[in-house]
């Protein structure tokens, strides 16, 4: 009976500001440093290569922690849990604010993302426990909406704070931005979970060994991956392309890149109306179609040495468009092909999403000597794959799926 007595989490609150403060930090230290890339470059005498690193490793960090968090707040409780990864992400920027060279501020950069990671993964989490569904719903849309205008408004602050501040003013914002989470979180926030819950390594792999075995799940996963942050390879070329090639000043490669994000938003909005009327799967292969395109666009004005402000943006405003419309649909493929492991499916799924944009994007860093070229043959290379792998679980899901249920 005793047991009975034990409070229910939802009893306690949890202000929504400091939940989209946390998920703000994490999401918002991931493309803030982009524009700033060139001169950080010239600064620390470094390559594009090396430079590049600093933003495909963070990308890396964030898939890390999606593993990783869940069971570790399951076990040891939300809040010491997410103050260990703020007291991380707030450490790491002062590391990285004070990196003496390229080395010291890429491994800070990595530390900083598993740190960051906390408030993105246990900010979902603090919701569900202390909302009802229908409330939940609605704080997760604020969730979300924090994970997509993080990385958009990040490099007009970033371009901004570079160019009047240096570079290394980006990183002293992202440290104090880290004692304000942390301070706040300390001061404000209870534990709503119910710690000690028994975290099962053997049954968490046995999931993800079910997954990694179905040719369904890796073809949606990996597809997505190459259909949606293979765009991250662009976003840390954009700054040596804009800059380097084409001799803009760094803040307007912040006003471009923050046009190309807006495209994710309008691709979106685009799917929420298409998808009454159009199949989840063809809706996937047909906006994947359309980032393939302008992909080919972008590389072959990169190969005929016909670059111009207006014919990148343009074209990768239509390749993000098709990244905001692929990127529902690959998701709810996923996580749909077992429905008793969903949790799983989308921990892995993330997983796989932000290693391939990590992979992308240090792929695109080898090209130091032309990145636009470089990073549109990532782009179009990424978007193959995306279409072959789309194909080949759809395939699989066809041949699990008996014949009478496509019927009508």
């Amino acid at each position: 009976m005793s047991t009975n007595a034990i409070p229910v989490p939802r009893a306690a609150h949890a202000p929504l500001w400091l939940l989209a403060l946390v998920t703000f930090s994490g999401t918002l230290a991931m493309h803030i440093f982009v524009p700033a890339l060139p001169i950080a470059a010239r600064s620390l005498g470094a390559g594009i290569g090396e430079m590049q690193m600093t933003v495909s490793l963070y990308i890396f960090g964030l898939a890390v922690g999606q593993l990783v968090y869940g069971p570790l707040a399951d076990r040891f409780g939300r809040r010491p849990v997410l103050l260990a990864g703020l007291s991380l992400y707030t450490a790491a920027g002062l590391a990285a604010a004070l990196a003496p060279e390229v080395h010291a501020l890429i491994t800070a950069r990595l530390f900083q993302a598993m740190g960051g990671c906390a408030g993105l993964v246990l900010g979902r989490s603090i919701v569900r426990d202390t909302a009802e569904p229908q409330e939940a719903t609605r704080r997760l849309a604020l969730m979300n909406l924090m994970v997509t205008v993080g990385p958009s408004i990040a490099p007009l602050v970033g371009g901004a704070l570079a160019t009047a501040l240096g570079w290394r003013s980006i990183f002293y914002g992202l440290f104090a931005l880290g004692i304000v989470g942390l301070l706040f979180t300390w001061r404000l926030l209870p534990e709503t979970g119910r710690p000690g819950a028994a975290v099962s390594a053997p049954a968490l792999a046995r999931n993800y060994a079910r997954l990694l075995r179905s040719p369904a799940f890796l073809g949606f996963s990996v597809g997505g991956g190459c259909a949606t942050t293979s765009m991250y390879a662009f976003v840390a070329s954009a700054p040596f392309i804009f800059v380097d090639q084409l001799h803009r000043p760094a803040h307007e490669a912040g006003i471009y890149l923050a046009i190309l994000v807006s495209g994710v938003w309008l691709g979106s909005f685009l799917t929420s109306h298409l998808i009454a009327r159009v199949r989840v799967d063809r809706l996937m292969i047909r906006s994947n179609a359309l980032s393939v395109l302008a992909a080919f666009v972008l590389l072959g004005a990169a190969l005929t040495d016909r670059l111009s402000v207006p014919l990148i943006v343009a074209s990768m405003f239509l390749f993000t468009v098709g990244v905001g419309m692929a990127s529902p649909a690959a998701l709810t493929q996923a996580i749909g092909v077992n429905p008793q492991i969903i949790g799983s499916a989308s921990g892995l799924y993330g997983f796989t999403q932000m290693a391939v944009g990590a992979l992308c994007t240090a792929l695109a860093g080898m090209g130091h000597r032309n990145p636009a070229l470089a990073s549109a043959l990532v782009l179009a290379g990424a978007g193959i794959v995306a279409q072959l792998s789309f194909a080949v679980a759809l395939r699989s899901q066809r041949k699990v799926v008996p014949v009478s249920a496509h019927s009508g």
